[in-house]
């Protein structure tokens, strides 16, 4: 293999505004001389799909997004991450071809994972338990859209009967207001 070959890594991301200010941050974990990031709708050596889980709807596509990139590009390396993963881990690990599967609190940690993995007949699952998920994950999207978003809290401390997000991100978590606005600063300069 070539030593100045980059991986060309895709991401997909269902779901909120906030799954996309948090995958154009794990995007932004990937070393630039180790992988080239391409678009989705390209074929890719990696993929890293973001889910969401909102609705029994929202499980479907993402189920439907994993085996449409499993279907492109069938020797990728298929890591599959976000609220889905972190409530439905084994009901992922089980779709043939899936390699990866983090949690909520995981997939900050993606690009560790991903050297250090290997292709198996079942899944790694990496999915935390949420009573240690109180670190909140500083989050925020550049140029990846017309409108950059500002992660402010995760979590929700109320436990409405139609909701996952308490199930999928924990308790309600947040940096200080002096944090955000530096960080929102830092993002109007960009």
């Amino acid at each position: 293999m070539n030593p100045h070959y980059r991986k060309k890594v895709a991401f997909h991301t269902l779901g909120c505004k906030l799954n996309f200010a948090e995958t154009s941050t794990i995007a932004r974990s990937f070393p630039e001389d180790e992988f080239e990031r391409v678009p989705a709708n390209q074929k890719a050596d990696i993929y890293i799909i973001n889910t969401c889980s909102v609705t029994d709807v929202a499980d479907r596509k993402c189920r439907q997004a994993i085996k449409k990139f499993i279907h492109r590009s069938p020797g990728a390396f298929i890591a599959v991450a976000g609220c889905y993963a972190q409530l439905n881990p084994d009901e992922i690990a089980s779709i043939p071809g899936v390699h990866l599967v983090m949690g909520t609190t995981e997939r900050f940690d993606i690009t560790g994972y991903i050297k250090n993995a290997s292709k198996k007949g079942r899944a790694e699952i990496h999915s935390c338990e949420l009573s240690s998920a109180d670190r909140f994950m500083h989050s925020w999207s550049v140029s990846d859209r017309t409108r950059s978003f500002l992660k402010v809290q995760d979590g929700c401390d109320y436990k409405c009967t139609y909701c996952t997000i308490p199930l999928a991100r924990g308790k309600s978590r947040n940096p200080g207001i002096e944090t955000l606005g530096l960080e929102a600063e830092s993002i109007a300069e960009t």
